[in-house]
């Protein structure tokens, strides 16, 4: 017996791009838009009275706009916890603003986003559209069997199963995060929890396009005790500083001395990214050696896992999240298939482990 289709309603107050997308998923297999509204109002009236599985949000309506429309989403999916949520796919202009509340609502929870094309010519926007599209249904239909469990932020604690590597004085020193799909918001959980209880410079790749990189870097920088900043090239990495790959630049660390720096390249895309986490896992095995903890979190793809060999040889200590609260389990998958993970965690445990790990201040 075939799965049923998913269920998708469109937003969006144009009504020429609602047909457009009407006709990127007219006829696709496995694929059914069940409604097509111009108002964040008239989707959440839509979405209590017959729950699609997806929603095609465009973030910058007038009225009710996409931010406050996810959140009656969000609320929605809380009052039935049983029934699968309703997921949420951004669309968004090439615009500062456009970036800035895309960025914003992949950290509240939306599951993915696209962005409109606009160049001159129609049908190859509409050929990009189509593309993009395709992608994220095919992506969120993959999990949509496996509801995501809550990620409330869980309060502070020290885990009674203590790893052998954690000691009074840690050798680590630094921490190297990946992510991708899901990333924005696993990071803005983690990353304030952790950073009240740990000083060690955080290295971070979440995969993200040009012009988010900064949006997503100044958000963090509201929910957490440390500096949260866009790395820059040739910079100290400090201590209680979390350094965010650039969108579209790799990020590298180099020693230099007694001194560890960041370095960005344009150096040609790894596992189809820039930035590839790959690319600052193997340098960070150079300049920490066994002084890193290196985490891979949620994400599409198998970014990563290659670099785990030189970290592990190196003598780093590797978690990955768990398959229960990963959005998508691409990464941190793939990670574990390596056989080079020390620990496989749910989101809300990475934390207390880590500075378990690192020790005392």
């Amino acid at each position: 017996m075939s799965a049923a289709p998913l269920r998708i309603l469109i937003v969006d107050d144009s009504r020429i791009f609602r047909g457009v997308l009407q006709d990127a998923l007219d006829g696709r297999a496995g694929v059914r838009v069940v409604g097509s509204v111009w108002s964040g109002e008239k989707a959440v009236e839509f979405i209590r009275q017959s729950p699609p599985d997806l929603v095609t949000l465009d973030v910058n309506m007038p009225g009710r706009g996409g931010l406050d429309t996810l959140s009656d989403i969000q609320q929605f999916n809380a009052s039935r916890p049983d029934q699968p949520p309703v997921g949420v796919v951004l669309v968004s202009a090439l615009t500062d603003r456009g970036a800035a509340v895309t960025v914003e609502g992949l950290q509240r929870g939306a599951f993915d986003f696209i962005r409109k094309p606009d160049s001159a010519d129609e049908q190859a926007n509409a050929a990009l559209l189509r593309q993009q599209l395709l992608e994220k249904i095919e992506l969120f239909a993959q999990r949509r069997h496996r509801p995501l469990r809550g990620l409330a932020t869980q309060p502070f604690h020290t885990t009674t199963d203590q790893p052998p590597a954690a000691r009074p004085t840690s050798r680590y020193q630094a921490v190297a995060i990946g992510a991708s799909t899901g990333g924005p918001e696993a990071l803005t959980r983690l990353l304030p929890l952790l950073t009240k209880h740990t000083s060690a410079p955080l290295l971070i790749v979440q995969h993200l396009p040009p012009g988010m990189t900064s949006y997503f870097a100044a958000n963090l920088a509201k929910k957490c005790d440390y500096r949260v900043i866009e790395a820059g090239d040739g910079e100290p990495v400090q201590p209680r500083t979390a350094y965010i790959a650039p969108g579209g630049r790799h990020l590298l660390v180099r020693r230099q001395g007694e001194n560890v720096l960041t370095a960005l390249n344009d150096q040609p895309p790894e596992n189809g990214c820039r930035p590839a986490v790959d690319v600052l896992f193997r340098s960070a095995a150079v300049a920490y050696q066994q002084a890193l903890i290196a985490v891979v979190l949620t994400g599409m793809g198998n970014d990563g896992a290659s670099g785990l060999g030189p970290l592990k040889r190196s003598g780093a200590y590797v978690i990955a999240q768990d398959e229960a609260t990963s959005v998508v389990w691409g990464m941190p998958g793939a990670a574990v298939a390596t056989q080079h993970v020390d620990t496989v965690l749910p989101l809300e445990q990475i934390a207390p482990r880590i500075a378990q790990l690192l020790g005392p201040g």
